[in-house]
């Protein structure tokens, strides 16, 4: 009986049959080889197809021209290389019933001219973008003939290749650099006027279907208003899209509101978690409406309900749930099979986006499965002998040990000194503004819930605990407790960062915090200080301050110091703390040269990291058959662990997360998932 769930209605894009309304929208997660999509890329959306998306769109985006260097890994589109690479991705998708689009774009500015093959970077004017930084060479008459030759080659590559479609990036890249007034300073005919700043645009559809015709179809994944002041409008946006439809080369919009030239612009783009779900939705559907063409969206839509919305309202006629799919790659599937409590919620923390920025891969932060489909499963496979597993420890590193250990089918059973679980992500959902973290926990809670996984809260467990229950495999995620220890005198007189963040430690009224780690922990504090009214200074011995927060996490936490009595001192190194009289003397110091400066305050606090909880492993790790010892080829590469030299009578032991030393979330899930996935 066919579904009525909107969700699940197919859609024709003229020929094209699209089997459902949901897609993935172009996104780079930079898992390219010399530019190619090998192995893993393509592993990373067949994973998609097969459990039922309706359309993949891959690269975000792929370079058409060599002075389009990429930034982050991106496809290479103007080699002829790559035809092979996407056409086995493509046929792959295909045989799930998957359509295959890819986005091609020239960056413009949004590049740098150390990259690639040294070239100066280019677009409408000699303005740099402040993200990038490149001064960029203003295009010229021969610049803009090249590049839109450049455009229809990638896309007969594309052609050749077989896959459905194309959709050309005019936002924040150089198509929309042309198209903003903001960013054009071009003399007719491509300067000027709306319709001189998008004759460049216009221009490359034409040659793109003059030399592809009907082969593929062509989308506009495009800016329709700048919010900027003197930016294009969202008037002149909705003319825009009237000219693409217009022009009969266009056979869908993307729809985009904002700028990405900075990372606070973009976060608004595509906004992180504490901002508000689908905030460009009802501007989509105003696109929709007044150009009438079909249109997409994709802009923090984590959930199936807002999805469903945007669907049976109609506002959209796809839906992109990009990160959503980062976060579970199934969702499709588990709709289908009415599993919806099953979806592995995306909580917001763009760690996925944040590590591209950095010039890394994308990783979901607490789906360590996404990006690594060679190696590790999504679907975690019943193990042949039923085996005890003992966990002990229920943060994120032992919840996603005890979730894998029983979907094997095992007996697990999970030790918490607390009386609730999640560790250190709890800490940090205590802020309001990142309380969809707790969403990793309350997830892993409920998939060993339905396993029948046994929690024993409010217990200190200890080696007799554990050999009591006669294991078989033990598995150590005890994490770790804040190192404060990191000064050469007046370590008694500071506060750790989790004192604060938790509420044990009130803040004072001139606060230090002073950061030594990097990570989310230093800004929370300061950010509660600074809420109580205190005058805070951040502190590191870094060039930059919190380096792990990353660009787009930053953002929220600066739009809440900024206005406050809040200020950032970088390479400067906190040597010790002194009492003196009622207020705290300290020493500051410097890592470039000898250096003593004296600051008073009244409260210290500082992050630096945490030291593992590690007495039960070593209590244990005689007792088991490998000794501790793992087998660090067999884990990179995915196979289970087979190291013996213990007791043949022992457990096999396990110490995973910040039991082992500080690290992050993803870490700690990353560690359960490849531990236990073969046990």
């Amino acid at each position: 009986m066919a579904s009525k769930d909107p969700l699940l209605q197919p859609y024709q894009l003229k020929h094209l049959t699209l089997k459902n309304r949901i897609m993935t929208t172009s996104h780079e997660p930079a898992y390219p080889e010399n530019g190619m999509p090998k192995d893993r890329y393509r592993a990373y959306h067949v994973e998609r197809a097969k459990a039922g998306v309706a359309m993949t769109m891959t690269a975000g985006s792929a370079a058409v021209s060599k002075d389009s260097p990429p930034v982050f890994n991106n496809i290479l589109a103007y080699k002829d290389e790559v035809v092979g690479w996407m056409k086995k991705l493509t046929d792959e998708c295909h045989d799930h019933g998957c359509a295959v689009m890819i986005q091609l774009t020239h960056l413009g500015r949004r590049t740098h001219w150390n990259k690639g093959d040294w070239l100066p970077a280019l677009t409408s004017s000699h303005q740099r973008e402040p993200a990038h930084r490149a001064f960029p060479k203003k295009m010229e008459d021969w610049d803009i003939a090249r590049i839109i030759r450049d455009y229809a080659d990638a896309a007969e590559r594309m052609a050749e290749a077989g896959l459905d479609g194309i959709e050309l990036q005019c936002y924040g890249h150089l198509m929309d650099q042309l198209m903003s007034p903001l960013t054009n300073e071009l003399d007719a005919p491509y300067g000027g006027t709306l319709e001189n700043r998008a004759r460049f645009t216009m221009d490359v559809l034409a040659a793109i279907k003059e030399r592809v015709g009907d082969r593929l179809l062509i989308g506009m994944r495009y800016t329709a208003d700048e919010t900027a002041p003197g930016g294009l409008s969202e008037e002149e946006g909705i003319a825009v899209g009237k000219m693409f439809k217009a022009s009969g080369h266009v056979d869908f919009l993307n729809v985009i509101r904002g700028q990405i030239h900075t990372d606070p612009a973009m976060t608004d783009v595509i906004p992180v978690q504490g901002m508000a779900s689908a905030p460009h939705l009802d501007f989509a559907g105003r696109i929709k409406a007044e150009v009438g063409l079909p249109t997409f969206h994709a802009a923090r839509i984590p959930d199936v309900a807002t999805a469903r919305h945007a669907i049976a309202s109609g506002k959209l006629d796809m839906i992109g749930m990009t990160r959503a799919h980062m976060a579970d790659p199934h969702v499709v599937r588990k709709i289908i099979e009415k599993r919806e409590d099953d979806i592995r919620p995306c909580v917001g923390a763009t760690y996925c986006l944040d590590r591209i920025y950095q010039a890394g891969d994308a990783l979901c932060m607490h789906n360590a499965a996404t990006g690594r489909e060679l190696t590790m499963p999504h679907d975690i496979a019943p193990a042949a002998e039923k085996k005890k597993v003992v966990v002990v420890g229920a943060g994120p590193a032992g919840l996603e040990a005890a979730r894998v250990a029983a979907e094997r089918g095992h007996s697990v059973t999970v030790f918490e000194a607390a009386s609730k679980p999640g560790g250190q992500v709890r800490l940090t959902a205590q802020n309001p503004r990142r309380k969809e973290m707790i969403g990793i926990i309350d997830w892993r809670m409920a998939q060993c819930a339905a396993r029948d996984v046994e929690f024993r809260f409010d217990t200190w467990a200890d080696a007799a605990d554990v050999i009591a229950l006669n294991p078989d495999v033990v598995v150590i995620a005890t994490g770790g407790l804040p190192q404060s220890e990191v000064l050469e005198a007046g370590n008694e007189l500071v506060v750790s960062s989790w004192d604060m963040i938790s509420g044990d430690v009130k803040p004072g009224s001139n606060v230090l915090v002073y950061d030594d780690a990097g990570d989310h922990a230093g800004l929370q504090a300061a950010e509660v200080a600074a809420k109580a009214g205190a005058k805070v200074e951040i502190m590191t011995p870094d060039r930059s301050f919190a380096p792990d927060v990353m660009a787009m996490n930053l953002v929220p936490y600066l739009r809440s110091l900024q206005d406050k009595d809040v200020t950032f001192t970088v390479t400067f190194r906190l040597t010790s703390v002194a009492r003196d009289g009622n207020r705290l003397k300290a020493v500051i110091g410097s890592d470039y040269m000898p250096l003593a400066k004296e600051r008073h305050y009244d409260q210290v606090v500082v992050n630096h990291g945490t030291l593992p909880m590690d007495e039960l492993y070593f209590e244990l790790k005689p007792m088991s058959v490998n000794l501790g010892e793992v087998d660090y080829d067999a884990l990179i590469a995915g196979r289970p662990q087979t190291v013996n030299g213990g007791p043949k009578d022992g457990f096999r032991l396990f110490r995973i997360g910040d039991a082992v030393a500080a690290r992050n979330t993803h870490a700690a899930i990353y560690d359960g998932l490849r531990f236990l996935k073969d046990v």
